[in-house]
């Protein structure tokens, strides 16, 4: 017996199986899942990552608004006029006018590149500061100087040629690694639970897309004397049943035989999702040090956890204030040497938030209780005894 005996040539009666490729293993953004932390690379990376996942658009957004307003006063009350009025009308990116607009996108660069670079523009006189300028991390980079400890901002250029009147120049840096003037973004650590997240979204949306647009097996078992007719019945099976599914009204498919109809992946368990998203989620909420509630998400918490949480986001953005403090000085204080004034400034920040200031106040009423009781105390102690 020969139970390896191939069919014979030209046998239309033989089953076949034919492959379909698939590419439901491919999302948008695949290029998350090849991420290797080439310098060169890592600009786009983040781009895209804030693009793909919007949660962390979304957190770095909401980090820099948390960031509050800010004042800078001098000395002298005059002049706090003259310098208010200045930040309020000086020319930024795209046609804005006010310090904030240059602010905001200097503090959305850094968080996001963990570098950012800004430049003072003055007129053809050069005797007053025209504009603010968020530079390109793509058109510039940062190099250390003669001392590490000294950066300087060069042209992309291939030659690294250093740009002119650095003195206007303004880089900082988000948590540079030890010997490196690199600076380190928040989102490092998140390409790769991000890729698995968005393999999930993609997988959950080409799953609707079969259920919402549902595909058929069409099964056709011939008899032993229709065998030799079968490739031509299957093809009429499969033209009218083209036809029912193509027309704009119900109807029906009636055939003649063993015809089996069943749904494509009907009797699939369709997996849990909840439990893997929420654990991505939480790792990249966990990086971006913003608590739950400030994103929308209504994970169970009690009301001290939520204060604790809160309290942590604070110092966060205190953080951050003291890397942007030094950028607002230095744009002050050039303007008021340019205007003929001593340069001495100081940055104020707003409160963070309503929450600080009742508990403030409710700080100061309980000293102020306390000072009161021990006062009554003293006086009565005293009244006791003569002293």
């Amino acid at each position: 017996m020969n139970f390896f005996k191939r069919n014979k040539k030209g046998d239309d009666n033989s089953p076949r199986v034919y492959q379909v490729p698939s590419t439901s293993s491919s999302h948008p953004y695949a290029a998350l899942k090849n991420y290797s932390p080439m310098r060169e690379a890592e600009y786009e990376l983040y781009s895209s990552l804030r693009e793909a996942v919007p949660i962390i658009d979304a957190a770095i957004d909401k980090t820099v608004r948390l960031m509050g307003n800010f004042t800078v006063t001098t000395n002298n009350k005059e002049i706090d006029k003259q310098l208010e009025l200045f930040l309020n009308t000086v020319l930024t990116n795209g046609g804005n006018h006010g310090i904030f607009p240059f602010i905001t996108t200097y503090i959305n660069e850094l968080l996001t590149y963990g570098e950012a670079v800004g430049e003072i523009v003055l007129d053809k006189s050069r005797s007053n500061i025209l504009a603010l300028y968020n530079a390109s991390l793509k058109d510039v980079s940062i190099v250390a100087d003669e001392s590490p400890l000294n950066l300087k901002v060069c042209r992309n250029d291939g030659n690294n040629t250093p740009a002119q009147f650095q003195e206007l120049i303004i880089p900082t840096l988000l948590n540079p690694e030890p010997g490196t003037v690199r600076g380190t973004s928040i989102m490092r650590g998140l390409p790769f639970v991000s890729e698995i997240l968005l393999t999930i979204f993609n997988s959950i949306r080409t799953n609707w897309e079969r259920v919402g647009d549902v595909r058929f097996a069409v099964t056709y078992r011939p008899d032993n004397n229709s065998a030799s007719i079968t490739k031509k019945q299957a093809q009429q099976i499969a033209d009218e049943w083209s036809k029912a599914m193509r027309s704009s009204e119900v109807c029906d498919f009636v055939s003649v035989g063993d015809v089996n109809v069943k749904v494509i992946g009907a009797d699939n368990q369709v997996l849990d999702c909840d439990v893997p998203i929420r654990h991505v989620l939480e790792q990249i909420i966990a990086k971006l040090s913003l608590p739950p509630f400030v994103l929308g998400i209504s994970w169970s918490s009690t009301e001290r956890m939520s204060t604790q949480q809160a309290d942590i986001l604070t110092s966060e953005l205190e953080f951050y204030r003291t890397l942007i403090s030094p950028v607002i000085a230095k744009i002050c204080k050039l303007y008021l040497r340019l205007s003929g004034y001593d340069d001495y400034v100081e940055v104020n920040w707003d409160l963070i938030n309503l929450q600080d200031e009742v508990e403030l106040s409710q700080a100061r009423l309980n000293n102020a209780q306390a000072l009161e009781i021990e006062k009554r105390v003293e006086v009565k102690n005293e009244e006791q005894t003569g002293y």
